[in-house]
């Protein structure tokens, strides 16, 4: 098994009410995910201070069977409320069909976060 720290990675990406997915680095699309199979885990870091009125939602996709074309669901839904002392991270997940990771603000100003999946494979 190999590990890969930085699989994919974002650096000081503004965030804003469009979904953004931090797997492709571009705006979500449903339906269009990664198929590198392997363990996943998500690190979120909020690099421009959230404050107490802000939320932001993490969230994973996968397609349960690959024959689900275009059907990817929610396995991981996650928020991020006020200011952060801390580095999200998500659990381990085991993906591969047609998987996707993303970003949102859901309250509040348009932030910056970096953030990194690591791999293990």
């Amino acid at each position: 098994m190999a590990l890969t720290v930085e699989f994919l990675t974002i650096d000081d990406v503004t965030v804003t009410a469009t979904e953004y997915s931090i797997a492709f680095n571009a705006s979500y699309t449903a339906g269009s995910g990664k198929a590198d199979d392997g363990v996943y885990q998500l690190w979120v870091d909020d690099r421009s201070n959230m404050t107490k009125t802000e939320e932001y939602a993490i969230r994973i996709y996968e397609r349960v069977l690959d024959a689900d074309a275009a059907n990817e669901r929610l396995v991981f839904d996650a928020t991020l409320k006020g200011v952060q002392s801390e580095v999200f991270v998500t659990p381990m997940l085991i993906l591969g069909n047609s998987w996707d990771m993303t970003i949102q603000k859901i309250v509040g100003t348009d932030r910056a976060f970096s953030a990194r999946i690591s791999r293990i494979s």
